[in-house]
């Protein structure tokens, strides 16, 4: 039985680009519905069945997060489709289905409304047992759901969508932030390092100095033999702040204690 979904997006192109995608991949979604804004989608859930949401965040008026709880109480899964990297914490912690960076990678959207698909099945079968209510489910099953592994980084002609593994650091260059890759490759952006700090330091990254965020991934060496730095994997050196050095050994633990 196919998914009853509507999509929720205020730029014109995002909406069809989305609905040509789920049409020609997703044979499990049905779109019923395409809102232009959050009053309008609020409008149609109130009179039709619908199991699944696509859902922009940043939209004039109202945002997405604004009809995220109405749509929790309607026992409604949400996918979230934006083109902001920073949004992507607060959707995770809202308990979305999943986040979806656009443009929308044909792969990403499958593997989401396949999830979809299988917490139907699943809440259909709680709900038959009488053993779990849907919002209870919907938590549960999302904790250990992995989410969309890319970020989208802006520079002066466009934007790289690339993966968040693929980051060794990010170091800060007065008002610009510059991306070092494990390819060797280098992505200038135009936003301090604050825009990425949350969304990175939940993906196993913490920021050790004012002017570096570091993937624990890459870490080969720690050591305060010239002052306080650590060694990357590619003998990168990067200094360590007195201020964050014990964050940094505890975190440090904890991560490849994680991963052990």
């Amino acid at each position: 039985m196919a998914l009853h979904a509507i999509i929720v997006d205020d730029e014109e192109y995002s909406r069809k680009s989305l609905y040509f995608l789920i049409q020609e991949h997703c044979p499990d979604v049905q779109v019923d519905y395409i809102a232009q804004s959050v009053q309008q989608a609020r409008e149609y859930i109130a009179k039709h069945p619908v199991n699944l949401a696509f859902l922009d965040i940043a939209m004039p008026r109202e945002n997405g997060f604004e009809l995220f709880s109405a749509l929790h109480d309607e026992e409604i899964m949400v996918i979230f489709t934006t083109a902001y990297d920073q949004y992507a914490l607060k959707a995770i912690k809202a308990n979305a289905l999943d986040y979806l960076l656009k443009p929308i990678d044909i792969d990403e959207l499958k593997e989401a409304v396949q999830k979809a698909v299988k917490l139907n099945e699943l809440i259909a079968l709680k709900k038959t047992e009488g053993t779990l209510s849907h919002p209870d489910l919907l938590s549960e099953n999302t904790k250990d759901f992995n989410w969309s592994s890319k970020i989208t980084i802006s520079h002066t002609h466009g934007y790289n969508v690339i993966d968040i593994k693929d980051i060794m650091y990010v170091e800060a260059d007065s008002n610009y932030s510059i991306f070092h890759l494990k390819t060797s490759e280098k992505i200038i952006t135009s936003k301090p390092l604050k825009e990425f700090e949350t969304l990175l330091e939940a993906n196993g990254f913490m920021r050790i100095h004012k002017s570096i965020i570091l993937n624990f991934s890459f870490l080969k060496e720690y050591s305060n033999k010239n002052g306080l730095q650590v060694v990357l994997k590619n003998d990168t050196y990067l200094p360590v702040s007195r201020r964050k050095s014990n964050e940094f050994q505890e975190k440090s633990k904890l991560y490849f204690k994680k991963i052990m």
